[in-house]
């Protein structure tokens, strides 16, 4: 069974850096997505950013490109998300999931992003931009 646990999340002032950081456990091959996800209180959930497990092609989503990266290492079973010029709109609590299936470029996992379906989900991690 996939495990995902959260983590890095915190308090920082606009136009600081975070990195978020999922540990992922239960995986039985390399195809799988892992998806950063956020929801703000009183909003919608959105999809941040994902990317493929086995060969680590990504996509990011426009409401946040140019700003956040993904990545992963595959040797310590992590993905990150790492945030840069943080903004007030980036408060709240940010989740990763993952799906098992063959999900490689920026199109199929973009449409994974926003479809799902999602098979296991972390237990969040609350980040918080304010000064």
């Amino acid at each position: 069974q996939v495990q995902l646990v959260e983590s890095g999340g915190g308090l920082v002032q606009p136009g600081e850096s975070l990195r978020l950081s999922c540990a992922a456990s239960g995986f039985t091959s390399d195809y799988y997505a892992v998806g950063w996800f956020r929801q703000a209180p009183g909003k919608e959930r959105e999809g941040v950013s994902c990317i493929s497990w086995k060969d680590g092609s990504s996509y990011v989503a426009d409401s946040v490109k140019g700003r956040f990266t993904v990545s992963r290492d595959k040797a310590k079973n992590m993905v990150y998300l790492q945030m840069y010029y943080m903004e007030p709109e980036d408060t709240a609590v940010y989740f990763c999931a993952a799906r098992r299936g063959h999900y490689s470029g920026a199109d199929y996992l973009s449409t994974w992003l926003f479809r799902g379906p999602y098979d296991s989900w972390g237990q969040g991690t609350q980040v918080t931009v304010s000064s």
